[in-house]
């Protein structure tokens, strides 16, 4: 041995590796969905675009996709749960939540149920990610008031809320 690091053996690249053949030449793709499940939890949107980037079988996916729903490997409830709970604790707004649920495939009626339920936690939300960035003070004047109200638009909060926690 030369003590020189050897070549691996197969495909090397982004996406290598992963359109593995089974007898009949049909790429294995439920083990590559199972795969990615199990890093997080995906929408079925997410994962069927990223099956579809890697597999040109599209009537195979989508029959992987549906056997995975059927088990509750895939669940966009599941998903919408854990994003929203991820995204409220970053300091994120319903709105902003709700566009990139959307982004993601969410049904408008299933984001609803997710984040239409209690505005007083919104509120409530709103002024924690507001002390966490500006400190206990009230603003001073109207510069640092916009700057504020600028700050929680792009996190995401209704501008109805805004305006009542900086002018009420």
């Amino acid at each position: 041995m030369s003590g020189w690091p050897t070549a691996p053996a197969g495909p090397v690249g982004p996406g290598a590796g992963f359109a593995e053949a089974n007898d009949d030449g049909v790429p294995e793709i439920e083990p590559v969905a199972i795969k990615l499940l199990a890093m997080r939890e995906h929408s079925a949107r997410e994962l069927r675009d990223k099956l579809r980037s890697r597999f040109a079988d599209h009537d195979a996916i989508a029959q992987v996709l549906a056997d995975l729903q059927r088990r509750n490997l895939l669940s966009d409830e599941r998903f919408t749960e854990q994003y929203v709970a991820m995204r409220t604790r970053k300091g994120y707004g319903p709105l902003r939540i709700r566009a990139e649920l959307a982004e993601r495939g969410i049904d408008s009626a299933l984001i609803e149920d997710w984040l239409d339920g209690n505005p007083r936690e919104w509120v409530r939300q709103m002024r924690e990610v507001a002390r966490q960035r500006f400190g206990d003070a009230g603003a001073e004047d109207r510069r640092e008031q916009a700057k504020r109200a600028r700050f929680l638009s792009y996190r995401g909060f209704p501008e109805s809320l805004i305006r009542s926690y900086l002018w009420d």
